[in-house]
């Protein structure tokens, strides 16, 4: 059977020649919602960096932890922008799990990540996907999803997890967003940078311009500036791994983690 037989989750219409970095992402996590030439590509960057998956792995797990945290300080909706395919631990089940109330609106431009978005959440009131690009924050934050489970009244989790390193301009988007929202919200993100080991290998980014998705990262200067008019919350911008981890054992050398990370609180 190929990919394409008998795969629901795959829209009509949807183009599939392309590799994309959703579909890669889910190859990492050891998802089931991938293609072949997605599976190319990500065996690829694993020959160039055996790590990228353990990359990916700690990046899921900073997502649920960023959830967790923000559901202690009260925080009961979430805008996921760039959310991808939907795997174990989406921010729905991890919030509704503590609140059942708690409203979810994920965000993706990928076809096929938003298709499979909506047949997860078919069943679920609180939980809904947005076929947009990110970067259009009118229309997203004027779209129905948004409209009616959102209140910006109230405060909001902004989640753009590896989402800004796959834009050529990012810090304008995310103003945008802050902007929008009230006092209180949050914005957690990762972001891709040169400035550690891992990942800092030129074929890296050379792959990636072959798929949809090209990579753009960014210095801890340039990543920090996308936390203007939010006040970082301790442990400031570090990496994934080193974000409040679960276990003081498991704080991995930035070095081998690849990802800024950071959770800032619009005052």
């Amino acid at each position: 059977m190929t990919d394409q037989e008998g795969a629901d989750w795959i829209p009509p219409g949807a183009d599939l020649s392309r590799p994309s970095a959703a579909r890669i992402y889910d190859y990492l996590l050891g998802g089931a919602h991938n293609l072949a030439p997605d599976r190319a590509v990500a065996r690829k960057l694993e020959a160039i960096q055996p790590q990228v998956a353990t990359v990916a792995r700690r990046n899921r797990a900073f997502l649920g932890r960023v959830v967790r945290f923000l559901l202690e300080r009260g925080v009961r909706q979430f805008l996921d922008l760039g959310s991808g395919i939907p795997t174990v631990g989406n921010v729905h089940e991890v919030a509704q799990e503590v609140d059942p109330g708690a409203k979810v609106v994920y965000v993706d431009y990928e076809p096929v990540a938003v298709a499979h978005s909506l047949m997860l959440l078919k069943d679920n009131p609180n939980a809904q996907a947005l076929e947009a690009d990110a970067t259009n924050t009118e229309a997203v934050l004027n779209s129905a999803p948004v409209k009616q489970l959102l209140d910006l009244n109230e405060p909001v989790g902004l989640l753009a997890i590896t989402l800004g390193h796959y834009l050529p301009e990012v810090r304008g988007v995310f103003a945008a967003y802050r902007d929008a929202l009230a006092p209180g919200s949050y914005l957690a993100l990762t972001h891709l940078t040169n400035d550690f080991a891992v990942l800092n290998d030129p074929r890296v980014a050379e792959t990636m311009r072959k798929t949809q998705d090209h990579i753009y990262p960014r210095s801890k200067d340039e990543v920090l500036a996308l936390f203007d008019g939010f006040e970082l919350v301790e442990p400031g911008l570090t990496t994934s791994a080193n974000w409040r981890p679960d276990r003081l054992a498991a704080v991995v050398d930035p070095e081998e983690d690849g990802l800024y990370a950071g959770v800032g609180v619009k005052p």
